[in-house]
């Protein structure tokens, strides 16, 4: 199994164990006389087996993650770096958003809002940002698809 086959796995057996865990709570109550529309027993051991499984599958794709080289740094270091300019992007869009924004001034005797940067150059970093992000994602999937699952 390729590493990114591992991935979408876990990303499926995330969202199904959400759905069991929505479905467990629907059946926890029931009026007297009543039966749940699922038995919750049953979702139980369904709930077991994919949260073993997703157990097993983290432990090897992390596994992977540190055994796999890509031009000398290891896959974690990429996946680290890859979220830290993702959290770093976030901020300075949401940055360079707020500090685009004008106020308009009805007489020349309103208070002045001006804009602590130059919402430019800010912008050009944040296409900069974004152009590293997609290459060392483009990277990351490479060896995600190139990489067999320890």
């Amino acid at each position: 199994m390729k590493l990114a086959e591992a991935l979408q796995e876990r990303a499926a057996l995330n969202r199904q164990i959400a759905q069991l865990s929505a479905r467990l709570c629907a059946n926890a109550l029931v009026q007297e006389g009543e039966s749940p529309a699922e038995d919750p027993a049953e979702l139980l051991v369904e709930l077991e087996r994919c949260t073993s499984r997703l157990e097993t599958l983290m432990a090897r794709i992390n596994h992977t993650n540190c055994a796999t080289l890509s031009d000398g740094e290891s896959l974690t270091d990429l996946l680290a770096r890859r979220d830290c300019l993702n959290l770093r992007l976030d901020a300075l869009r949401s940055f360079t958003h707020e500090a685009s924004q004008t106020v308009r001034r009805a007489r020349g005797t309103e208070i002045r809002i001006l804009s602590t940067m130059n919402v430019k150059a800010l912008q050009k970093q944040t296409d900069d940002l974004s152009g590293m992000l997609r290459r060392l994602d483009n990277r990351i999937q490479a060896v995600n698809w190139s990489t067999e699952l320890l």
